[in-house]
């Protein structure tokens, strides 16, 4: 296995990244000044993407997540043609019954811009975010739609609802819109038939993964401190599970992201070397 070291504009980033805590705010601020900074998915440095965004969750899961959404955005919009916009960005594109969101064409006609009606569900940080990249059903299918938080015809659910208690300040909750403006992005189908689509997904494993770099030192300190078989048995055991996760890659072609602080590796590939 070959090692990827992080490059350099990301040191700061993870050394902050510590400091966030479960501050949503901080991360925000985080993937703010980051986000564009990280390689977009597929253009030939994805490996180093994935090392970033394992390293910083390995810290923060908080921070990685916050951070893999909004320049998951980002490069959603660079596939698209579309430059990096400014605010912090989400990627809502949960279905769920009985909520609907629905497009409806605007005066210029299809490809136009569109008002958005109905609720979309599943909104991570909604209340905190300037924009985001939403699917709602128009008169052709399915489509991505880029429309801001902002806008006074949007309400955020309050966060009340489920909360994922390895980011518990990641709230997931509804978001309302009455009649909003908004801008389609790519075309019916476009977000699910992208090349960028599954690329997205495995920068999201990416942040699994360092959450669970993250989890094997905190075993480990555990384990020092204690001496008993029982942590030590359960070390051994996280420490297969991660073996296990990289046992497919290619070591001579693939990139992978060594652990500053435990010397163990991640972020490897799915078949071949990542692009």
């Amino acid at each position: 296995m070959t090692v990827l070291d992080l490059p350099g504009w990301a040191v700061p980033l993870v050394t902050s990244s510590r400091a966030a805590g479960e501050d949503p705010g901080c991360a925000l601020d985080l993937a703010r000044q980051y986000g564009t900074r990280l390689p977009q998915p597929g253009g030939g440095q994805t490996a180093a993407r994935w090392a970033v965004l394992a390293a910083v969750s390995e810290q923060n899961l908080t921070a990685g997540r916050v951070l893999e959404a909004h320049s998951d955005a980002l490069a959603i919009l660079a596939e698209a043609g579309t430059p990096p916009p400014a605010g912090t960005w989400g990627v809502f594109a949960a279905e769920a019954a009985p909520h609907r969101l629905t497009a409806s064409p605007g005066p210029g006609g299809p490809g136009g811009p569109v008002t958005l009606t109905g609720v979309k569900p599943w909104c991570s940080l909604a209340g905190l975010l300037d924009s985001a990249l939403v699917t709602a059903h128009g008169p052709d299918g399915r489509q991505l739609y880029r429309v801001s938080l902002r806008d006074p015809t949007v309400t955020v659910d309050p966060p009340e609802g489920w909360v994922a208690r390895g980011l518990r300040t990641v709230t997931s909750v509804a978001v309302r819109f009455s009649g909003t403006a908004a801008e389609p992005v790519g075309g019916p189908g476009w977000y699910l038939s992208r090349p960028g689509f599954a690329w997205g997904g495995m920068g999201v494993a990416a942040c699994w993964y360092g959450g669970a770099l993250g989890l094997r030192t905190a075993i480990a300190a555990a384990a020092a401190r204690r001496g008993s078989d029982l942590t030590s048995m359960l070390l051994g055991a996280t420490d297969v599970s991660l073996a296990h996760s990289t046992a497919g890659q290619d070591n001579s072609t693939s990139g992978s992201y060594t652990s500053p602080m435990t010397g163990a590796g991640a972020a490897g590939t799915t078949s071949g070397a990542p692009r």
